[in-house]
């Protein structure tokens, strides 16, 4: 998929094929601007999941999500030059036809607090409080 420039690509990733450039991404995002401790950005999980990467025209990795079996999105880092550019949208995109040709019957996700109005705006819905992970705040949101 290209935004309204064709600028980027947004297409499916593999942990083992994808690792440097979805690595490179995540740990310029949460953990250098952030401050996300490493040891909490890299789980078990990345290896089982079903990644997206967004690649500008020159094809350097600028953004990057992933969706775990059970229907979670998570990890979502655009890199900061490329923020407000629809390089997010695209990402979430991507995830949700995949969730839906999955026949997931809902999508969850834990947005960072600043960040519900972008979710809001592809139908998820607040569930519960605000809670800290990794020291930021953040609240659960559900798409049925």
């Amino acid at each position: 998929m290209k935004n309204d420039a064709g600028a980027y690509l947004v297409r499916a990733a593999s942990w083992q094929d994808d690792i440097q450039a979805l690595r490179r991404i995540r740990e310029a995002v949460f953990i250098h601007e952030q401050g996300v401790p490493a040891e909490l950005e890299w789980d078990e999980f990345d290896v089982n999941c079903i990644h997206v990467l967004a690649s500008d025209s020159a094809a350097n990795p600028v953004g990057t999500a992933r969706l775990l079996p059970d229907g979670s999105i998570g990890r979502m880092a655009v890199l900061r030059e490329y923020r407000g550019k629809h390089v997010g949208t695209a990402l979430m995109h991507w995830l949700l036809r995949e969730a839906e040709s999955r026949r997931m019957q809902q999508v969850t996700l834990n947005a960072q607090a600043y960040a519900i109005e972008f979710y809001k705006k592809f139908g998820f819905q607040v569930i519960g409080e605000e809670f800290l992970d990794a020291g930021i705040s953040h609240v659960r949101m559900v798409l049925r």
